[in-house]
C-alpha cells in the first residue's frame, strides 16, 4: 500500500455518494459530569432550546437520508425506550430506529458497538454521541464524511474541529491532522489543534473478534492506527460540546445568535 505520508488523494471528496444506511447513536452513558440534570434522566434527554439531545441526534440522522438508527441505552433506559417509542408515534417517518439494551451491563463505546453490530445493517456506519450537537457547514455533515470516505484506505473517519472554534469543549485537544487527512494522537504534545467531534464513520472490521465487554473506542482506532487506516476530515460549521450544566444555557445562547 502506498506510505500514508504520500497519500494526497486519500480524502479527495466523492460529490456522487450512496449514504451508508446505519448510524449508532451513543446514549448509555451516566452523564456524571451533567448532574444535577441527570440525577432523575439520561443525558441524552437533557434539553437544549427546547429538545433533547437525543432528538436533535435523530433529527440529523433522519434529514440525512439514513434508514436506521441504533440507540444504546443503560443509564434510565427505561426513559430512553420511551422517548424512541414516543418520536416512532409522533413522526411515523422513515427513520427506523432500534434500541440496543446494555441494562445488564455498561459497556463503554467499543463494548456498546460491538453489542449493538448485530443490528447494524451497513458497513461503513456512522457512531454519533448524543451530547454533541452541530450545525452543518455547506454541506450536510454526514454527508460529507461519506463522500470523503475511501474503503481502500480507511477504516475510521473522524470528524474533526478546530480547538479554538469547539463551542464548551474544556480539554487541549485530541488530534493532530496533516494536509492529506492523516490523524495522529495528541500523544505527548501539550495542545493539539482539532478535537475529536463524537462523529465518525467506521468500518465492522475494526470490532472483528471483539468479545462483549467494556472497553472504549480507542482499543478500535488503535488497530486503525497499527495498519495506517485511520483519517480525519475538518467539520465545516458549528459544534457544541454540552456536557455540563453550565454548557447548556452557553449552547442555547450560541444557538440564538448562529
Amino acid at each position: 500500500m502506498t506510505p500514508r505520508s504520500r497519500a494526497p488523494l486519500a480524502i479527495r471528496p466523492h460529490i456522487a455518494v450512496d449514504m451508508p444506511q446505519s448510524a449508532m447513536v451513543l446514549a448509555a452513558g451516566l452523564g456524571k459530569r451533567m448532574r444535577p440534570l441527570t440525577a432523575t434522566r439520561p443525558k441524552p434527554l437533557v434539553e437544549v432550546a427546547g429538545r433533547t439531545l437525543l432528538d436533535r441526534a435523530l433529527d440529523r440522522v433522519e434529514k440525512a437520508g439514513i434508514a436506521t438508527a441504533i440507540v444504546n441505552a443503560h443509564y434510565f433506559a427505561d426513559q430512553i425506550d420511551a422517548a424512541v417509542a414516543a418520536r416512532r408515534q409522533e413522526n411515523p417517518g422513515p427513520l427506523a430506529i432500534r434500541v440496543s439494551d446494555e441494562r445488564g451491563q455498561l459497556l463503554e463505546t467499543g463494548g456498546g458497538i460491538t453489542k449493538a453490530l448485530p443490528l447494524i445493517d451497513a458497513d461503513p456506519f456512522f457512531v454519533i454521541n448524543a451530547d454533541n450537537m452541530w450545525i452543518d457547514g455547506s454541506t450536510d455533515t454526514l454527508r460529507l464524511l461519506a463522500q470523503r470516505w475511501n474503503p481502500d484506505m480507511m477504516d475510521a473517519l473522524l470528524l474533526l474541529v478546530p480547538l479554538a472554534r469547539a463551542s464548551g469543549y474544556e480539554g487541549r485537544g485530541d488530534f493532530h491532522l496533516d494536509p492529506n487527512g492523516v490523524v495522529t494522537p495528541r500523544g505527548e504534545f501539550r495542545i493539539a489543534p482539532f478535537v475529536y467531534s463524537g462523529i465518525q464513520l467506521i468500518s465492522k472490521q475494526l470490532f472483528d473478534g471483539e468479545p462483549v465487554e467494556p472497553f472504549s473506542m480507542w482499543r478500535a482506532w488503535n488497530k486503525a492506527f497499527a495498519t495506517g487506516r485511520i483519517y480525519g476530515a475538518v467539520h465545516q460549521g458549528l459544534w457544541f460540546h454540552v456536557g455540563t450544566p453550565a454548557s447548556v444555557g452557553e449552547t442555547e445562547t450560541l444557538l440564538a445568535t448562529a
